[in-house]
C-alpha cells in the first residue's frame, strides 16, 4: 500500500513536472520565438485609436506577426500593458518576439518618416518630393501653401493663397495672395504616419511643422535688427531667395545683398535673373529676351523693386546675409557657370566682366 502510493506520488511529480515543461515550451515557442526568426521584411501595422487589445491580437496573427493571439493577450495582461498600447502606424517585423512587439506598441515607437528640404528649394521642388516620398500628392499641397505664380500664370484659375491658419505672428506682412513660398524652412524633419489621416491633413501638419521651425530659427535678435532696419520678415525672406538662387557663399552674399538693398534705395531695376527663371524654369543662360516682358509682380526686370514674395525657400545663412548685408562700391554682380561672384562698380565695367565670363 505503502508503495503504491509513493509510485503514485512519483506519477504526479512527473506528470506536473512534464506539464511545467510542456508550459515552459509553450510559452517559450509562443511568445519568446518570432513567428519568422531572421526574417527582413517589415510590415506597415496600423493601431487605430480605440482598437481593442482582442482586435489588436486578431490582426496580428493574421499578418503573420505573432503565432498566437491568446498567448499574446495572456502576455500583454500579465505584463500590465493590456491598457497603454498607443495608435499609430508601427514598423514591425515577424522576427520580432511578442515582448518586443509589446514594447513597441507601449512605447509608441510609431513610424516617422525622415524627409530633408534642401536650401533654395521652390513650392514645386518639395511638392515633387513628398510626393515622391509618398506623403501626399502635389495638388494636396498646393492647395494649403498656394499655388506657385508660374502655375498661376498658366491657369488663372489657380490661387496662390495659402489655406493654412495663419496664426504665426510672421506672416502678418505676407500679402494675403501669396503663397508659403519662403515660408518653409529648409531643413531635417521626422513625420509621424498617424493611421487613418487624410492626405489634406498630413500636409497641414506638416506645413504648420515647417512653419513652427522658422519660427523657432528667426531669433528676437534677427528681429529686432529687422524691425531697426525698418524693414519687414516678409521683405527680408524675399531678399534672401534672390541671395539664395544667385549666389554662392557667405560673404559673397552679404555684398550682393548690399547692392541689392542700395538699388532698391535708388529706385534701380533690380534685374535679378532668377526671378525669370522662377517663372520659366530654365536656366539663366537659357533666358530669352520675351522673358523680360513676361506681365509678373516676380519680373525683377519689368516692374521696379521686389518681386511680390520669395523665389524659393531660402536656408539660414541667407536670411542672415539679406539682414546683416555688406556696404560696398559696387552696383552690379553676375554669376560665372562655376559659381564664383564678379562684382563691377559701373555698367562698363559690368559688360566687360559679362563678355569675359559668360561667353
Amino acid at each position: 500500500m505503502y508503495e503504491a502510493k509513493n509510485k503514485i506520488k512519483k506519477l504526479t511529480a512527473y506528470f506536473l513536472l512534464f506539464l511545467l515543461l510542456f508550459l515552459a515550451g509553450s510559452i517559450w515557442y509562443e511568445v519568446y520565438l518570432p513567428s519568422q526568426p531572421g526574417a527582413k521584411k517589415k510590415v506597415e501595422f496600423p493601431v487605430e485609436k480605440g482598437a481593442s487589445l482582442r482586435e489588436i491580437a486578431a490582426i496580428l496573427q493574421r499578418e503573420n506577426l505573432i503565432k498566437s493571439k491568446f498567448f499574446f493577450l495572456a502576455y500583454t495582461l500579465l505584463m500590465g500593458t493590456n491598457t497603454t498600447l498607443k495608435a499609430g502606424t508601427y514598423l514591425l517585423s515577424p522576427s520580432m518576439n511578442t515582448p518586443r512587439i509589446v514594447q513597441k506598441l507601449s512605447s509608441g515607437d510609431i513610424e516617422r518618416k525622415k524627409i530633408t528640404i534642401i536650401e533654395g528649394w521652390t513650392l514645386e521642388d518639395i511638392a515633387n518630393y513628398f510626393e515622391k516620398e509618398k506623403l501626399f500628392n502635389k495638388e494636396t499641397f498646393f492647395k494649403i501653401v498656394g499655388y506657385p505664380p508660374a502655375y498661376c500664370l498658366r491657369n488663372p484659375n489657380l490661387s496662390s493663397t495659402a489655406a493654412v491658419s495663419l496664426d504665426f505672428g510672421f506672416l502678418k506682412n505676407k500679402p494675403e495672395d501669396v503663397s508659403l513660398e519662403g515660408y518653409l524652412f529648409p531643413d531635417t524633419y521626422e513625420v509621424d504616419i498617424v493611421p487613418g489621416e487624410s492626405e489634406e491633413q498630413r500636409a497641414k501638419r506638416v506645413v504648420k511643422m515647417m512653419l513652427s521651425n522658422f519660427d523657432k530659427k528667426l531669433t528676437p535678435q534677427l528681429r529686432g535688427e529687422i524691425k531697426r532696419q525698418k524693414r519687414n520678415i516678409h521683405q527680408i525672406l524675399t531678399m534672401a531667395s534672390l541671395l539664395e538662387k544667385e549666389i554662392k557663399g557667405y560673404h559673397q552674399k552679404q555684398i550682393a545683398a548690399g547692392i541689392l538693398w542700395k538699388r532698391l534705395e535708388h529706385n534701380w531695376p533690380l534685374q535679378v535673373d532668377a526671378t525669370l527663371t522662377y517663372l520659366t524654369n530654365r536656366k539663366s543662360l537659357q533666358l530669352l529676351r520675351k522673358d523680360k516682358k513676361i506681365n509678373s509682380p516676380y519680373n525683377t526686370y519689368k516692374y521696379y523693386g521686389l518681386p511680390k514674395g520669395p523665389i524659393c525657400n531660402p536656408g539660414f545663412l541667407s536670411i542672415q546675409a539679406a539682414i546683416y548685408y555688406e556696404h560696398s562700391p559696387n552696383w552690379y554682380y553676375l554669376t560665372t557657370p562655376d559659381g564664383k561672384t564678379i562684382f563691377s562698380k559701373t555698367l562698363q565695367e559690368h559688360i566687360a566682366a559679362a563678355r569675359r565670363y559668360l561667353k
